[in-house]
């Protein structure tokens, strides 16, 4: 895997959310349920719950498996430090820029430093995710956790590059599915405005509002931290990054309640098209801006 530059000194990039009220989604996902079992075509009773959003269930098991596994190989459950955690696939700029481990764009979205930074992510993603998937179906959920965060994790390495000294530190690791879950807000956002969907407006109204308050206390959360000088360095450029790949991957999207079933794949395809083309033409922009010969030894 080659030697990165040890990280071990410093704060490690842990993007931490504020979960969503459950008493609220609670009873939006009763109303979705309802508009869902009311369309023509589908069965009266409730699905079983493993059909009901199948890709949130395999994604939160993911990354419960990853932690148990870094817990098990000897890493602690509450203080992980950021060898351990580049070990596991955290991404920093140098490993991605230098190294060439473009792969951990990915990975890192699957590492959680900690057991509270797990349940807090774990939580937020149990709530959008079953809140989200009977808008864009199960693969749809899956490519927009994974496109999402992926820019998330890209973005906040392109800052670190041009605004700290991550070229000669490599920066500080980044990890959690943070960025991931602020994807499937803008997502949301998006979709709820739809007019295709069969929910009375003002249902609409305020499942968005719901959402819209989720980033927006989170996103001051997480400046707010900066600004005093907390010992939790929250991530805020992968959360950033992942609302705006989030809005992005949704643009070309209708809903899958309310649409034709071949609109919804054609418009989902293009949505995935789109995002690859876009992430790999910055991945491109970045190995060229910062080139491995901008990391100092």
């Amino acid at each position: 895997m080659g030697s990165y530059p040890p990280p071990a000194d410093l704060p490690t990039q842990t993007p931490e959310i504020l979960p969503p009220e459950r008493v609220s989604h609670s009873s939006q996902q009763e109303e979705l349920q309802a508009v869902r079992d009311r369309l023509p075509g589908q069965r009266t009773q409730r699905r079983r719950s493993w059909a009901h959003a199948p890709a949130t269930y395999i994604l939160v098991g993911i990354n419960c498996l990853v932690f148990i596994a870094m817990v098990l190989r000897g890493v602690p459950i509450f203080n992980p430090n950021g060898n351990q955690l580049m070990h596991w696939g955290a991404n920093n700029a140098g490993a991605v820029l230098y190294y060439g481990d473009w792969w951990r764009i990915v990975t890192a979205m699957f590492v959680h430093a900690g057991l509270i930074h797990l349940a807090t992510n774990m939580w937020c993603l149990w709530n959008l995710g079953l809140l989200g998937e009977p808008l864009i179906g199960p693969i749809g959920v899956l490519a927009a956790y994974i496109f999402s965060g992926a820019a998330g994790n890209l973005f906040s390495i392109g800052v670190a590059m041009a605004f700290s000294d991550a070229s000669r530190t490599g920066g500080p690791p980044g990890v959690g599915a943070s960025g991931a879950v602020f994807g499937l807000a803008g997502v949301l956002i998006v979709l709820l405005r739809s007019p295709r969907l069969p929910v009375p407006p003002k249902e609409l109204s305020g499942l968005r509002r719901y959402v819209l308050y989720f980033a927006l206390i989170n996103f001051v959360i997480g400046f707010g931290s900066s600004a005093v000088g907390s010992s939790v360095r929250i991530d805020n450029m992968a959360h950033l990054g992942g609302f705006i790949g989030g809005i992005l991957f949704a643009l070309p999207l209708v809903p899958l309640l309310g649409s034709p079933r071949a609109l919804f794949f054609f418009r989902r395809r293009v949505a995935v098209g789109m995002m690859l083309g876009l992430l790999i033409l910055f991945g491109f922009y970045l190995s060229n801006a910062f080139p491995a010969s901008a990391f100092q030894p």
